[in-house]
């Protein structure tokens, strides 16, 4: 594949197996609702030892999810105060053997 952009709109059939070495952000604009597809979403920026960003729009129905997804990885995703409803970003850095 060649892109000649730096944006990259997909959906859930992208979550898995498709490397752009690019990619630091990645927004969610809905939340996972299992950990696995979460961190597959999640692990499109990261790689190869880079660090990346991902923005997750959460609903209050959402937040139960997100705690758990946040206890299986033992790992913290912050809420950024905005106006309106919150959202919570996810600063990680994935290493890659």
């Amino acid at each position: 594949l060649v892109f000649f952009s730096r944006l990259l709109i997909s959906t859930d059939v992208f979550a898995r197996g498709l490397d752009i070495p690019q990619v630091s952000l990645v927004v969610n604009y809905d939340l996972p609702n299992n950990r696995e597809l979460y961190i597959h979403r999640i692990g499109r920026s990261g790689r190869f030892g880079r660090k990346g960003v991902a923005i997750n729009f959460v609903k209050s129905d959402d937040i139960r999810i997100l705690r758990d997804i946040e206890q299986y990885y033992a790992t913290q995703i912050d809420e950024m105060p905005m106006n309106g409803e919150p959202y919570y970003v996810h600063c990680f850095k994935i290493n890659f053997k």
